[in-house]
């Protein structure tokens, strides 16, 4: 393999790293992280009880781990890809300064004396 094609495979790697970058990389905001914590709660207590009780039923404990596991595998795919619902109420956010922009308006005191 000559370094040109080893070039060729690290761009084509690179493209699809930021092509699945792209796909799962998305943002939540504050309300979003407080619903994905309440269905976490809700759906891994839900379906702990349920497994228990299925467990109990049928004296078989198989029926228990795949009803936990199940429940388990279905929070994951609520709760960890930032589904476009979880992002209903953005933040804004600052504009980013930079220089003396940053500086500007700022401040510092230590013992009640001015630093800068």
């Amino acid at each position: 393999m000559s370094p040109l094609e080893s070039d060729e495979r690290s761009i084509d790697m690179d493209q699809l790293l930021e092509q699945a970058r792209t796909v799962w990389e998305g943002e939540i905001d504050f309300e979003g992280q407080k619903l994905a914590e309440l269905l976490t709660y809700a759906i891994l207590s839900i379906s702990g009880v349920v497994a228990f009780f299925a467990g109990y039923f049928t004296q078989n404990i198989y029926n228990t781990l795949y009803t936990g596991l199940g429940g388990t595998a279905l929070t994951f795919l609520l709760v960890v890809p930032p589904w476009p619902f979880y992002n209903q109420h953005p933040q804004p956010w600052l504009p980013p300064k930079t220089g003396r922009q940053a500086w500007q308006g700022v401040s510092i005191e230590v013992d009640g004396k001015k630093v800068s």
